[in-house]
């Protein structure tokens, strides 16, 4: 592969390179300390270099192709001035750093924490997140999955409009702020991940067709033109979406990559682009000497997607689960089905538990098609599951996180069921401590048309949802500040109980043998009648046991403890008084130390975690 953009090949010397296979002549015009333009050389892949002399980080540069207009460097590594500006050099040597002890950490062992670095903090930058990661370290978050930031449109997105893919958001700090931050995190213990898109580019600054075919118009994805990774002149896009992933693996020192919605990159090549990257990290893997995890969004349901790449799969390390989330909000809130008609039975979050995919081959009347397959056989640390992430708070008509949409009895109830489940949790900014801020869709375009564009295709969408509703602007900047992170309550009344409850079931999750072995054949569900569910764990040998109790009806619900287990201890309760938002309301308990065999009478709206031993025979 090719390196491209403008890297250091000595003290003050340069080399530029850029794809531009169809073009006949390429110069880079550098506009600032000095104004020069220099031709560059084509080789027989279409790839223009040239070797300047005299330049250092911090100069100013743009690609002009044909003779003709200028544009920003496609793989720029900084944009200082946004999208329309000039490319900067950056010398990714010259930053020092200091975790040359960090040996990252199993996918397994993670409590991944998503996280937007524009609403994370009043500042709305990568150095403000540092003075807050102790406070995460503290509740157990040991993983960071920050929402894109390659370089997007004026100073509010979400990230999935970025137009360079390699360059560092210039509002967020830039390179050397995401280091700083980094370097911070592995200090602390915490694994960085990094959300990439690659399955599309945003509208304003996309100048990727003045270079060269990285578009396809024979696959469509809701964005336009899907990326070319398998026609005419693909490999330089292939070759540049894999030295890209490499990038922030090597040059940012991140631990793992997310790619966002895997489903609309569309490659009928012998070798999947994903197994390129696989390969290629696998090896980086092997020179850096620590694991680099690689994760997707997939809405395939499609066991392939884990599937090592030996037997014909794409090798990813885990996969976003969103049918545990459809499952278990379909059951939590009132108005759940009615967002996702295909859920909102028992059964289903039994099997999300047992199986992984709940829709296996099932016909589903929202694809209007039998869809998925069996995921029963991929061991649980190959999924993510949650209860909230950007799509399902900020694709939502009001931005509404859970903690508005449910009481805190079932918030509490939402959360046990995520920790207790044998897959990787994730939490949402905010969620730890059930933050009722909105999280809403906000952009920050120059483009009038563009700017219409996207409000109508928002109103549109929200249709369905939003008969009585007043449609959110996107481009007021009130809507990204009201989209901000309420740290102040952290520990203030309910919010404080809230943070407390998840620092518990971390810490139980950490503890807990049953609950570190990610075997399907560990788990059993009992469903309770309409009522609840009993989620039954134990370790590889069969000898330490963990049963968490979910009532999720308004109505006692009875269950009989296994009779083959012994010595049940209590060690979590929801209706015990340190877990209520009511204190002085008395709440039903379990008993702490109940026989085996006992029959229970769980209270409404309750989870109940016991602890046993196999009785020995």
């Amino acid at each position: 592969m090719k390196h491209i953009g403008a890297g250091f090949a000595g003290p003050e010397t340069v080399v530029f390179t850029v794809w531009a296979p169809e073009k006949d002549r390429m110069t880079v015009h550098l506009v600032h300390p000095t104004d020069r333009v220099v031709s560059m050389e084509k080789d027989n892949e279409g790839y223009f270099s040239v070797t300047i002399e005299g330049i250092r980080a911090g100069d100013r540069y743009f690609f002009r192709p044909d003779d003709g207009t200028d544009y920003p460097d496609p793989a720029s590594h900084f944009q200082p001035e946004g999208v329309h500006g000039p490319s900067e050099v950056v010398d990714h040597s010259a930053y020092a750093w200091q975790d040359q002890s960090w040996h990252g950490l199993p996918f397994r062992d993670l409590i991944l924490y998503e996280l937007h670095v524009g609403t994370f903090t009043p500042e709305g930058t990568f150095e403000a997140i540092i003075p807050r990661l102790d406070a995460l370290a503290e509740t157990g978050i040991n993983a960071l999955e920050i929402m894109p930031v390659a370089q997007f449109p004026g100073k509010r997105n979400w990230g999935y409009d970025g137009v360079y893919p390699y360059s560092v958001q210039n509002s967020y700090g830039g390179p050397e702020a995401f280091k700083k931050l980094i370097d911070a995190c592995h200090a602390r213990g915490i694994a960085v991940f990094l959300d990439v898109v690659y399955n599309h580019m945003g509208p304003e600054g996309n100048y990727f067709s003045q270079f060269g075919p990285y578009f396809s118009s024979k696959y469509h994805t809701p964005w336009g033109d899907a990326i070319n990774f398998d026609g005419l002149w693909s490999d330089g896009v292939r070759d540049y979406f894999t030295n890209n992933a490499i990038f922030w693996l090597e040059q940012f020192h991140v631990d793992g990559l997310r790619f966002d919605a895997i489903h609309e990159v569309f490659d009928m090549g012998a070798v999947p682009i994903w197994v390129q990257i696989h390969d290629n990290v696998k090896r980086l893997e092997q020179r850096l000497g620590r694991p680099l995890h690689l994760l997707a969004e997939s809405d395939l349901n499609d066991p392939k997607v884990l599937k090592t790449t030996e037997l014909g799969g794409f090798g990813f390390d885990a996969q976003w689960l969103d049918d545990f989330h459809h499952a278990l909000y379909a059951l939590l809130d009132h108005d759940g089905k009615n967002r996702y008609g295909d859920f909102g039975r028992l059964e289903q979050l039994a099997k999300a538990y047992t199986d992984g995919f709940v829709m296996s081959g099932e016909y589903t009347a929202f694809r209007k098609r039998k869809f998925g397959a069996s995921s029963s056989g991929i061991p649980g640390d190959h999924f993510v599951v949650f209860n909230l992430n950007h799509d399902q708070v900020g694709n939502r008509v009001g931005g509404e996180r859970l903690s508005l949409l449910v009481d805190f009895e079932r918030l509490k109830l939402a959360a046990a069921a995520v920790f207790l489940s044998p897959y990787v949790p994730l939490l949402f900014m905010g969620e730890e401590y059930a933050d009722e801020t909105p999280f809403f869709y906000f952009a920050d375009h120059s483009e009038e048309n563009l700017i219409q564009a996207v409000k109508d295709g928002r109103k549109a969408e929200f249709a369905a949802f939003n008969a009585n509703n007043e449609h959110i602007d996107p481009f007021q900047e009130i809507t990204f500040t009201d989209s901000k992170l309420r740290w102040e309550n952290r520990t203030k009344g309910k919010h404080r109980i809230m943070l407390d409850w998840h620092r518990t079931l971390i810490d139980l999750r950490r503890t807990e043998p049953a609950l570190q072995n990610g075997a399907k054949n560990g788990i059993q569900v009992t469903v309770l009648g309409s009522a609840g569910f009993g989620l039954h764990r134990q370790d590889p040998a069969g000898m330490n046991h963990l049963l968490g109790l979910f009532n999720l009806s308004e109505e006692e619900v009875t269950y009989t403890l296994p009779d083959w287990v012994s010595n049940w201890q209590k060690c979590l309760d929801s209706k015990e008084p340190q877990w209520l938002e009511n204190a002085k309301i008395v709440q039903a308990v379990l008993p702490e130390q109940p026989e085996p065999g006992q029959t229970l009478q769980l209270p409404p709206l309750s989870v109940t975690v016991y602890q046993g031993i196999s009785v020995l025979t």
